[in-house]
């Protein structure tokens, strides 16, 4: 039987990490529309065409084209024992256009995992990251510091919240453009807004696993291989 699954979770729960886990443990892909959607910039087909004007005119994508999306990835050959959708589905139409086409597979979503973690701790794991480019290696100011010097920086008229910068050895470290204070805060608000509706549907159905974010990387993982299992 295929294995469908759900991986919720505000930035910094780890979402990434464990659906790579989960890639490798079960053979099955993840499917992200925010990957689809940059991967439609180098396709040239009408529907590929349609999704760039969509995009390059401001417009947000609605949910036929969404979804259209997805079923045409679902059939790639890649994706017939399974996948792990991450960032999808984002509405309750999205979720019950998930659910009929499944069924037509004769499929279902076995699990919703739910990775749970506080806003505050969310914030400080994604505001609080830098890497080295050079050997990919992350350190956060909240957890890990290690050896690197790190300073707040404000804005010369205080209009933004203040930035972070960090260096080791001299050597300055990179960080996410979207790590600044107000992005990060507006990806968590957009979180909860978006994704109660969701666990409170799929909560109904009995689906949703709830994990304790907070906990090693290791024991989230062996908690997951259990449930899936």
């Amino acid at each position: 039987m295929s294995l469908y699954v759900i991986i919720m979770g505000v930035q910094g729960a780890g979402k990434g990490t464990q659906a790579q886990f989960i890639q490798r443990e079960f053979g099955i892909p993840q499917i992200s529309t925010g990957d689809l959607f940059r991967a439609m910039k180098t396709r040239t087909d009408d529907f590929a065409v349609q999704i760039q004007n969509l995009m390059n005119s401001g417009a947000l994508i609605d949910n036929e084209t969404t979804e259209k999306m997805v079923a045409e990835r679902l059939l790639a050959d890649d994706a017939q024992k399974g996948v792990i959708f991450d960032g999808f589905p984002r509405t309750i139409h999205q979720a019950e256009w998930l659910d009929a086409h499944l069924a037509q597979k004769g499929s279902v979503i076995k699990r919703v995992l739910l990775l749970e973690l506080d806003s505050y701790t969310a914030f400080k794991r994604a505001y609080g990251r830098v890497t080295d480019a050079h050997t990919g290696v992350a350190y956060n100011i909240y957890s890990n510091a290690g050896d690197i010097q790190w300073q707040f920086v404000e804005h010369p008229e205080k209009a933004f919240p203040p930035r972070l910068e960090a260096s080791l050895n001299g050597q300055k470290l990179a960080r996410r453009a979207d790590d600044d204070a107000s992005y990060v805060i507006k990806r968590i608000d957009t979180f909860l807004e978006q994704t109660m509706p969701l666990i409170n549907y799929y909560s109904q159905k009995g689906l949703v696993q709830r994990i304790d974010a907070t906990l090693s990387i290791e024991t989230v993982s062996q908690q997951i291989k259990s449930l899936l299992g």
